[in-house]
């Protein structure tokens, strides 16, 4: 996986979600999936497996699975933990397109 900065140094906005591959990852992903396709090139949308980067999610402080967040420009811009529905991520990203 690149480097965080990398991921997040963007004028258009990146939605993160951190997770694990328990739950209902399934759901997930096909939703991320649609949020994507709706966003299309105005913004980045990523995953990160929070058992496989410890690091990143302790110094973070992701304590819950789903986190979500957005960065624009490397700087957080939102953060949620808990799960969220398509249309209110493609909302809170177009905020900031």
């Amino acid at each position: 996986m690149p480097k965080f900065g990398e991921l997040i140094n963007f004028q258009k906005p990146v939605l993160i979600d951190f997770y694990a591959d328990y739950g209902d990852l399934e759901n997930t992903i096909k939703m991320l999936r649609s949020v994507a396709a709706v966003l299309g090139e105005s913004a980045k949308v990523i995953k990160i497996d929070i058992t496989k980067n410890e690091v990143l999610v302790d110094a973070l402080r992701v304590k819950g699975n789903p986190t979500f967040m957005i960065y624009k420009d490397g700087e957080m811009k939102w953060r949620q933990t808990g799960a969220q529905d398509a249309k209110t991520l493609i909302g809170l990203v177009k905020q900031y397109v």
